[in-house]
């Protein structure tokens, strides 16, 4: 895809991602870690493929998207070579076989029934699928994800499920109006993940605790997140078009 080296949107993600990964590195120093210990994901729903090639020209090796039908319709304009691909958003049962396999890691595993699923298309395809188990750290009405109370119970029994590997897990931090809050739920999220990955279960390896987005990522980094997800930092305000 042709390149309008006049955009002025090529020099806004280019200084975006200078001063995120000088905050990354900070967060990271500040809590006792090399900036090589945080994955740095960009987030690109709605975001053209010519804007996120330019962002993979600057060293992004990690995108996430939200929506299947998306990813697909923009995967054949990426420049993939050497890039992971997470599947960040609510999954539909309906939509899993077309992402199985195509995902390097499914972070939105909201229930036993979706693993399950997810358990048979990748048994089918002949491979074992990665996913993360979502949380829902606020316990909020409006947002998928295991309770926080119910977690530890229902990552073992998805560690028992066929053809996929818990790698760990993800949560999408409540709007907090008090920055203490925020960090109570990022704490209380890591809290869960120190104690379910020193259970050392079978199938349950507990790499990855994805939380933080443009508005929190610092704050995830110093509570222990090793991945965050960056998307309105990155490339701007998301425009979103009519789908009709």
């Amino acid at each position: 895809m042709e390149r309008l080296s006049t955009d002025p949107k090529f020099a806004d993600i280019e200084e975006n991602l200078k001063v995120i990964r000088e905050r990354i590195a900070a967060a990271a120093s500040e809590s006792g870690r090399s900036p090589d210990d945080i994955s740095f994901m960009a987030v690109t729903k709605t975001i053209q493929p010519v804007y996120i090639n330019h962002a993979i020209d600057c060293g992004i090796n990690l995108i996430g998207e939200n929506r299947v039908q998306e990813y697909l319709e923009k995967a054949p304009d990426l420049n993939l070579d050497g890039v992971s691909f997470h599947l960040i958003g609510h999954l539909q049962t309906n939509k899993v076989k077309k992402i199985v396999g195509k995902a390097d890691v499914i972070e939105s595993v909201d229930s036993v029934n979706l693993a399950n699923e997810i358990s048979k298309h990748a048994k089918n395809a002949g491979i074992t699928q990665d996913i993360l188990i979502e949380i829902n750290a606020g316990s909020e009405y409006s947002k998928f994800g295991f309770d926080p109370g119910e977690v530890k119970e229902k990552v073992l029994e998805i560690g028992e499920t066929e053809a996929v590997r818990v790698k760990g897990l993800m949560c999408v931090a409540p709007i907090c109006d008090k920055k203490s809050d925020l960090i109570k739920i990022f704490q209380n999220m890591y809290n869960i993940f120190i104690d379910i990955k020193a259970k050392k279960s079978d199938n349950i390896f507990m790499d990855i605790l994805s939380m933080g987005m443009s508005g929190d990522y610092e704050e995830a980094i110093l509570c222990g997140a090793n991945l965050v997800r960056v998307g309105s930092a990155i490339f701007g305000p998301r425009i979103y078009r009519d789908r009709h």
